[in-house]
């Protein structure tokens, strides 16, 4: 993807894409991605077994080829030193797995530009409704509002789904955050945001609709249990920073 000359764009806007065996959706996810308010697109590939790497050379997109599996959060890490070091003032991570409407970009980003909050979520559930029709699993659905009440409720917050892979970044947010010491597994996705909200970041969020299919990313009912067990002794850890306790995620 052509890079547009800085003077089109207030701020520099890079997606970065995360990317395990994402052969057959890339494409789809990279063409909706809205090129008039995006800079630069990266792939970061996880030592996927299919023809990924392939499909977004295809592209001409930016792509890093891990040469062995660091797992959902060390490919995150990797994604966003790549975008820090390229100069990204806004950091957009969209799962090329076409689960969610990179078309929205646009209106994800625009809270960041105008200067409103530090993050900015695209949320799934706009109804329950909504969530199911659009294929989210009944289970995911329930432990996804289980975990976001108890997350609510213990950060202080309002927020409609905390477990989204379509968000945005200010770029002192990464800069700040102490992303080494987060996990490598998917609960780095809550390390991250209750790391910013312990520091003062402020977060916000977008509907956006939900797209499940055969294709989509997915983790089985054993590693989302992992992940719901890994959320709340984060949330725990969490309440123990606030007691004055020393936290390496949160220093």
């Amino acid at each position: 993807m052509k890079t547009k000359p800085s003077f089109f764009l207030k701020h520099k806007v890079i997606v970065v894409m995360p990317a395990y065996n994402a052969e057959k959706t890339l494409e789809k996810t990279y063409n909706d991605i809205p090129k008039d308010v995006v800079d630069e697109v990266i792939v970061v590939d996880d030592d996927s077994r299919d023809k990924t790497v392939i499909t977004a050379k295809r592209l001409n997109l930016k792509v890093i080829v891990h040469k062995k599996n660091l797992g959902y959060g060390g490919n995150q890490k990797t994604c966003y030193r790549e975008a820090l070091n390229l100069g990204a003032e806004i950091i957009v991570m969209i799962h090329p797995d076409y689960q969610y409407d990179a078309k929205l970009t646009g209106e994800l980003i625009k809270p960041i530009k105008d200067n409103r909050v530090d993050i900015m979520l695209g949320s799934r559930i706009r109804s329950r409704a909504e969530a199911l029709k659009g294929g989210m699993p009944l289970y995911k659905y329930i432990s996804n509002r289980f975990l976001t009440v108890v997350e609510n409720i213990i950060l202080g917050l309002n927020l409609s789904e905390y477990h989204t892979g379509f968000r945005a970044y200010r770029r002192n947010v990464l800069e700040t955050l102490p992303l080494n010491a987060f996990s490598d597994d998917f609960v780095f996705d809550q390390e991250i945001l209750i790391s910013a909200h312990a520091k003062g970041f402020k977060m916000g969020e977008i509907a956006v609709p939900v797209r499940y299919f055969p294709e989509a990313s997915s983790i089985n009912f054993i590693r989302s249990l992992r992940y719901g067990l890994q959320i709340i002794y984060t949330l725990v850890l969490y309440l123990l920073h606030n007691l004055g306790l020393k936290i390496n995620i949160f220093n």
